[in-house]
């Protein structure tokens, strides 16, 4: 009896040890059905070794009304999708915060080398940048500052966008801005703002979490 018994308990733990396998490739297999359909944010159940702090929850910049400088309407969805560091400015003033973080995110982005392409620059205002006052003598890196605001961006910033939005369209896209004036954002290239940062976060940790992110996504 006790042989048979024995014998059993044998063919359980065979069968046991020969299932495992099996059920991890079923689960594993469950887990990529609803996270492909995006039923699953297995990033949020699992949470992120990321050095920025997530927005939650995202928002989507499309669901705001964007001009350029002349006046015309932009969508983002019509751009290339590129990871996107997103500057905000209020006020119609750009003064030693704001410039600041226009000079910080320009390093970080000249910083990431051969993914220099994978990523863009917004500057995004309630102002346009011919009406915006750059209210400070000397920039970040020790040089002057140029005669306007207008001058500045097209001088050590090129290649960013500046677009305009409506005062309660600036609100509702960037609060932690308003509360704290070294915030910025960083923008997926589906156009959701996912993720904010602020002189806390030092410049070697941002450009980790942009290596991160560039290494894990197709954008």
């Amino acid at each position: 009896m006790k042989e048979t018994d024995a014998r059993a308990n044998n063919r359980m733990v065979l069968l046991l040890i020969g299932g495992i396998p099996v059920t991890v490739i079923l689960a594993a297999t469950w887990l990529w059905f609803f996270v492909a359909r995006g039923e699953l944010d297995l990033v949020g159940v699992l949470g992120t070794a990321n050095r920025g702090t997530l927005v939650q929850p995202p928002r989507q910049l499309d669901d705001y009304e964007l001009l350029e400088e002349s006046g015309a309407v932009v969508r983002l969805s019509d751009m290339e999708p590129r990871w996107t560091m997103v500057i905000p400015a209020t006020g119609g003033r750009c003064d030693e915060s704001c410039e600041k973080t226009l000079y910080l995110t320009r390093q970080i982005h000249v910083a990431m080398g051969k993914e220099f392409n994978r990523l863009q620059r917004l500057y995004i205002s309630e102002y346009s940048a011919g009406d915006t006052e750059l209210a400070v003598a000397t920039l970040s890196d020790d040089h002057p500052a140029p005669g306007d605001f207008a001058q500045y961006l097209a001088t050590e910033h090129r290649g960013l966008q500046a677009l305009i939005v409506p005062s309660a369209s600036y609100k509702a896209l960037f609060p932690e801005h308003q509360a704290d004036p070294a915030t910025w954002y960083l923008m997926d290239p589906a156009g959701w703002i996912m993720m904010s940062y602020n002189d806390d976060v030092s410049y070697k940790d941002v450009i980790a979490d942009l290596k991160f992110l560039l290494k894990n996504s197709g954008g």
